[in-house]
């Protein structure tokens, strides 16, 4: 049992590690792309249309990924953040309560990213995307759509984490 909460933990830790990545290089190419357009603007009088667009999409991937890991280090906002250091019975309590509260919020994100109101997932939120087009660039709208399941996905995996070292009774790392 051990063995599987470590583990977990490393599988964790190690896709915090690779969103924060994503995170500061998306905000990275948002800004670059944001003064590249300022500048073309005010510069040369031509701004490129698709800079704008693409920044959006960075500020999005960032977010989410950002988000993901600001929730793993317990940066996220909480009403109660001393329920957190608990590592007693009531402490356990209090992470099986967080964990219902965020897997409410999750789940039905998840499910909708994947499937539709009708139940296929040709009409979730990805497929969706995938039939239509960016304005300025020519790539698929899932591509930037994506971001929603894998940050909360991210998320989701963090929580696992953080519950299974929780019920455990080990200090999280």
């Amino acid at each position: 049992m051990r063995a599987a909460i470590t583990w977990l933990d490393r599988i964790s830790a190690f896709a915090d590690r690779i969103a924060l990545l994503g995170a500061v290089l998306a905000v990275i190419a948002m800004v670059m792309l944001a003064g590249w357009q300022a500048a073309a603007r005010y510069i040369i009088d031509q701004p490129p249309s698709w800079t704008e667009e693409l920044a959006r999409f960075m500020m999005v991937w960032a977010g989410l990924l950002g988000a993901s890991c600001a929730f793993r280090a317990n940066a996220d906002p909480s009403l109660f953040p001393a329920a957190r250091e608990r590592t007693d019975s009531v402490g356990r309590v209090f992470a099986v309560i967080r964990s219902i509260g965020a897997l409410v919020f999750i789940t039905p994100i998840l499910w909708y990213s994947v499937f539709g109101l009708n139940g296929r997932a040709s009409s979730g939120y990805i497929a969706r995307n995938a039939k239509q087009m960016a304005e300025t660039v020519d790539v698929p709208m899932s591509v930037f759509a994506i971001a929603v399941p894998i940050g909360f996905g991210l998320i989701l995996l963090h929580l696992l984490s953080h519950l299974a070292t929780a019920l455990s009774g080990r200090d999280a790392s």
